[in-house]
């Protein structure tokens, strides 16, 4: 089972404070050179989102590509100032283990490829971080801790909104009883899926359709808000198999969560509508967040409706993703345990492995 009280430590106080609960400094000098991030996968998030963010971070930076492209992987090498000794394809990826350089492994690749290239990454003798979802199944997610706690090496899941300032913020307010007593939680998360030939339409490579890729955040969201785990699921899925897009994995997706203390979550994810909602109800006002996940643009209001809005104090780090990177390193300088270890991502996909049996068998599933 996952620490509960680290990770709500951890997660609800926010910015400085985040760091602090964890025994780590927030945005403080280290001494020493900033450990070095292999990108395994050049993709939109690989490229297009993580690279970018290591001229954010004090205590992270790249040194090292993977990628199955060489034309793609020079080029950008070349951009970034990665030697082209420290450019590596899948299959000579084993070979990091010589690269000195090269302190932890960052998995941007397909879900099904995480566990292999974790794994993989352990074996030579390097720290991981791992996109979410984890991986295709709960036996895949342990297989990763194991491997990871085998090699002494550290693992931690890419849940960006831990280290994001609007979360943070919303989460310290729900602790403060902003809004009382905590009674309900809702979050729907969803936006249109386009090309039918798209991995993550493509059961074998995503492990599952919006639930596993869009709806994680939802249900993250509702485990790290209300500080409690899920005790029960109940669930519908919505599909029509007609549309081209859905021939092997789900669109809609609902389900409910019971918790210990009474609070019930609705959550929702979507391949054919785009939403982006967090709502948190209290006996004496509510804590809403539209959009709430994104890569920018969040908002948040705190009251009986939106005429209040918040703006919260600066996150962890200069930008969420900074943060995560920078919280790794500092976990890795400092052997302190991330707040989104490999525990984080397997109790989700344990959740979301009994949401998929409660939709399939349409009756309410105990979680143990």
């Amino acid at each position: 089972m996952i620490n509960k009280n680290r990770r709500d430590l951890a997660i609800a106080t926010g910015s400085a404070i985040t760091m602090a609960a964890v025994g780590l400094p927030a945005r403080a000098a280290t001494p020493g050179r900033k450990l070095g991030y292999a990108i395994v996968g050049l993709g939109v998030y690989g490229l297009g989102v993580i690279i970018p963010q290591f001229k954010n971070c004090q205590h992270s930076k790249l040194v090292a590509l993977v990628s199955g492209d060489p034309v793609k992987a020079k080029r950008v090498a070349a951009e970034y100032g990665v030697p082209e000794r420290s450019i590596y394809n899948y299959q000579n990826f084993d070979s990091i283990k010589d690269n000195p350089d090269i302190d932890i492994v960052y998995v941007c690749l397909p879900v099904s490829m995480h566990a292999e290239y974790t794994i993989r990454a352990a074996a030579a003798g390097k720290h991981v971080m791992c996109e979410k979802p984890m991986a295709v199944s709960s036996a895949e997610c342990e297989a990763m801790i194991a491997a990871c706690k085998k090699a002494g090496k550290k693992l931690m899941i890419g849940y960006r909104c831990h280290f994001e300032a609007y979360n943070l913020e919303a989460v310290r307010l729900a602790r403060s009883g902003a809004i009382g007593k905590l009674r309900y939680f809702r979050s729907e998360h969803g936006f249109t899926a386009g090309n039918p030939n798209a991995w993550r339409l493509k059961k074998a490579l995503s492990g599952g359709g919006s639930l596993m890729d869009i709806g994680i955040y939802a249900l993250n969201a509702a485990r790290y808000m209300t500080g409690e785990e899920p005790i029960a699921v109940y669930a519908k899925e919505t599909t029509d198999r007609n549309d081209p897009r859905f021939r092997e994995v789900e669109d809609m997706i609902e389900f409910q969560l019971e918790f210990p203390s009474g609070v019930i979550g609705s959550c929702m994810s979507m391949y054919s509508a785009n939403q982006n909602h967090v709502l948190l109800v209290g006996d004496k006002g509510r804590i809403d967040m539209e959009p709430g996940t994104r890569y920018d643009g969040n908002k948040l209001w705190v009251g009986q409706d939106r005429s209040n809005p918040v703006t919260p104090p600066p996150g962890p780090g200069a930008t969420q993703w900074a943060g995560q990177l920078d919280h790794l390193s500092l976990c890795i300088i400092n052997n302190k345990e991330p707040i989104v270890a490999g525990e984080e991502g397997l109790r989700d996909i344990r959740i979301i492995e009994a949401v998929y049996r409660s939709a399939r068998e349409q009756k309410r599933i105990a979680l143990v």
